[in-house]
């Protein structure tokens, strides 16, 4: 049995789950942070959500592609999940990191949304 291949095989399927999962949650969930930065601008908001979104796919999938590589021994099953923990690990960690950046961009540009607001408002 060929234990690369199945390491590849899990990775590739287990990295691209989680990419699409991180990335529908923060597209869902983002879209309200950007209309309320956008002052109810649906049509802005949804569309610098998708880009995004498009930027998010584009770092995790480049980063699994440098990180596919396995040029150590996989002489079994305990390998191929040693190897697979340490890759997949690294994945959830930038994802998670994106995540948080992700948060705190938004919550900066709606600070600064809010602020250009009661300064137009008079408050």
């Amino acid at each position: 049995m060929n234990y690369f291949i199945l390491t590849y095989a899990f990775y590739l399927a287990i990295s691209i789950a989680l990419t699409i999962w991180v990335a529908g949650v923060l597209f869902k969930n983002g879209r309200i942070f950007l209309v309320d930065i956008f002052h109810g601008n649906t049509l802005l908001a949804d569309s610098v959500n998708k880009l995004l979104v498009v930027g998010f796919y584009l770092i995790n999938v480049g980063y699994m592609s440098l990180a596919l590589k396995e040029s150590g021994n996989i002489p079994g099953a305990q390998v191929v999940v040693e190897v697979l923990s340490y890759k997949l690990g690294w994945i959830i960690l930038i994802l998670g990191a994106m995540h948080f950046l992700n948060l705190i961009v938004f919550f900066k540009l709606r600070s600064r949304a809010q602020q250009q607001l009661k300064n137009n408002t008079g408050e």
